[in-house]
């Protein structure tokens, strides 16, 4: 049970969870060829309707031609897939995308649409363990109202916001971090306007009619949840970092001189990391200020999309004391929640609590003061100790989010004092111990709750299996280590999660801003 205080086999867990991996949790059937349709979800906690059963993506490449005139996008995505069972039917998350056709090796494929799955039919069964090519055309329109969405319109092209559940907006997908694959973009543009995504440019082709066409290549894979296409009047500026690291900004042209302080940040950021965490862990890094000053553009100001963030222009027009802790917030995620995505949407708190832990590490060796004006780790931690039981009661225990409260503090400062209250435990060195190696053992792949406490215990020096599960379980803040006077602020027995307002923020809870 996941909510047991007490596990007597780490290193079994490890390899436990690897496996349900591999095969995303569910039983499968073995060959044949008679099949069933895929189930059409993972199953995750949080959004259950996400993902589908029966088939793991190995690559995405996705050509995309942006017209200006209509600002429409008429794109092709062809996906790699391995079946898992022998399949009649399978599904791919799909919203607001016009389907022209489908076709699975080559051949004509039956569809449907229906809520938020696109259902295929091909014209034979698949054999279980196959390698299948499905290739969907299709046209977008950025903005379509819909339900949901990852395009953020602007006033030369777009740019897309896909976390948690949008990506599928904007191509057909297996919609969940835990089904993570290769990505190759092919995007067609005027020739005015530059055309961006995730990893590496690798092709430039200048096309009749005044167009070009960039492809991109990520070295590394990625989940749906972070993708990055845009297409705009954007300039591409690059520097050096650390040990060779080549650092890449796409800024919008008009402004491109006053964003240059906050891009010139980043090689020192990077460095600061590297000494805690090790490596970067991908090709290349930098910032996207989104062309864009519509407060509503989206609800964040900073977006982890994989080598390339995407930032609200004007929160990086401050001064670095404003900015430096949240651009480290970010850059943190290139390491939890990208290059180690989560398992499950329930598996949040480890992106946001390790981007907020070093973010507010960043912040307070440089003395600046945080949004409640305290200048210490320590002080922020004893007052978010306070706060613990509310949270428990208002939000739930920091592991177990919904849909709803997803994003709200205590997957942020939660997630921080639980790490706070694991490193007060095992001390500092073993601490750095456990985070890296974490990182190394899950790196370019997906990974849960129980692995990191799996992690923990088995690099930690003792077994610290029913303290974690405690802190990210219990219904209760549990004593912090080392810190015997620190006190809880009990709840009322009144007090309630809020209803949340639709219109309400759902990403700007980190503490570094």
């Amino acid at each position: 049970m996941r909510y047991r205080s007490r596990v007597t086999a780490p290193a079994a867990a490890l390899i436990g969870t690897a496996a349900m991996l591999a095969g995303g949790g569910t039983a499968h059937a073995d060959g044949g060829t008679d099949g069933a349709p895929a189930p059409e979800t993972l199953g995750d906690p949080v959004f259950p309707h996400l993902g589908n059963d029966g088939y793991r993506v190995a690559a995405y490449h996705l050509d995309l031609s942006y017209d200006p005139t209509t600002a429409l996008v008429d794109a092709t995505a062809t996906l790699e897939l391995h079946t898992t069972q022998a399949l009649t039917r399978l599904s791919l998350d799909s919203l607001g995308l016009d389907i022209r056709t489908v076709r699975v090796d080559g051949r004509t494929a039956a569809f449907e649409q229906a809520d938020e799955k696109l259902r295929i039919t091909p014209a034979r069964a698949l054999r279980a363990r196959d390698r299948v090519t499905v290739c969907v055309a299709y046209t977008a329109d950025p903005r379509r109202t819909l339900a949901h969405t990852a395009w953020v319109p602007t006033p030369d092209g777009f740019a897309i916001c896909p976390q948690p559940d949008s990506a599928h907006t904007v191509f057909p997908c297996n919609d969940h971090p835990s089904d993570k694959a290769d990505f190759t973009f092919r995007i067609t543009v005027p020739a005015a306007l530059r055309a961006v995504a995730n990893g590496s440019l690798v092709c430039t082709e200048n096309l009749a009619g005044d167009r070009t066409a960039y492809t991109y290549r990520s070295r590394s894979p990625m989940a749906t949840e972070l993708v990055q296409i845009t297409v705009g009047d954007y300039v591409v500026k690059e520097r050096p970092g650390p040990h060779g690291l080549r650092l890449r900004d796409v800024v919008p042209t008009a402004r491109a001189e006053a964003l240059e302080p906050a891009l010139a940040l980043t090689p020192g950021l990077v460095e600061w990391l590297e000494a805690r965490l090790g490596a970067y862990p991908f090709e290349t890094y930098g910032l996207l200020p989104c062309n864009s000053d519509d407060p509503n553009a989206f609800d964040f100001t900073g977006l982890e999309t994989q080598t390339l963030t995407l930032y609200k222009p004007n929160f990086l027009l401050q001064a670095e004391p404003k900015i430096g802790s949240h651009m480290m917030h970010e850059l943190v995620h290139s390491y939890f929640g990208n290059s180690v995505s989560p398992a499950t949407w329930a598996d949040l708190w480890i992106n946001e609590g390790h981007a907020d832990f070093y973010g507010l590490l960043y912040r307070y060796e440089r003395g600046w003061a945080d949004s409640l004006g305290l200048t210490t780790f320590e002080a922020r931690m004893k007052d978010t100790y306070a706060r613990g039981d509310q949270w428990r009661r208002t939000s739930g225990p920091v592991a177990a989010p919904n849909a709803a409260n997803l994003f709200d503090s205590q997957r942020y400062l939660g997630g921080v004092l639980v790490l706070y209250a694991l490193r007060q435990l095992i001390g500092e060195d073993a601490f750095h111990a456990v985070e890296r190696a974490f990182l190394a053992r899950y790196r370019d792949s997906s990974a849960s709750t129980e692995d990191y406490i799996a992690v923990a215990s088995l690099v930690g020096g003792q077994d610290v299996s029913g303290f974690l599960r405690d802190w990210l379980y219990g219904t209760t803040t549990p004593r912090m280590p080392g810190h015997p006077d620190w006190t809880v602020t009990p709840a009322p027995p009144s007090l309630t999660a809020p209803r949340r307002r639709t219109d309400a923020p759902r990403h700007d809870n980190s503490a570094t801003l």
